[in-house]
């Protein structure tokens, strides 16, 4: 609920981190976006940002109307994790600074790197839920 300049803004934000930044937070970022429009802050990062975005995971995604092909990997910065509320990790273990005040979560998904789309499937599922229920706690 904080602008770039420490301004009180109203709007929750929630970080997604995971290592690459190419799938599961990317995911989890897109649901958050499409469920809460502009009513919550949205970002992700990764400790060791990949290249791009998985391309299984951007299939997983459109295959519920949900685009992030616009969306690239971005890498984990402290000022992210102080300008957000809430700081959800995936994977990325010690890698995330923590800060005392915010709210932080591990979520423990299966990574969808080298995964085809059977398998990714179920992980995309499973960050749609914890969105959802997420995204209601947030906007109540």
């Amino acid at each position: 609920m904080w602008d770039a300049e420490g301004m009180a803004t109203g709007i929750p934000s929630v970080l997604f981190v995971c290592v690459h930044n190419a799938g599961r937070s990317q995911m989890a970022a897109g649901f958050l976006r499409d469920i809460a429009g502009d009513r919550i802050e949205v970002r992700s990062a990764g400790s060791l940002p990949a290249e791009h975005i998985n391309p299984v995971a951007v299939e997983a995604m459109a295959e519920l109307g949900i685009d992030i092909t616009a969306e690239s990997p971005k890498v984990l910065t402290t000022d992210a994790v102080q300008a957000s509320d809430v700081v959800i990790t995936m994977g990325c273990g010690d890698a995330c600074p923590f800060f005392p005040g915010k709210r932080y979560e591990d979520w423990a998904l299966d990574d969808p790197a080298g995964q085809g789309i059977e398998a990714v499937r179920p992980i995309r599922d499973d960050i749609r839920r914890r969105i959802r229920a997420l995204a209601a706690d947030l906007l109540t």
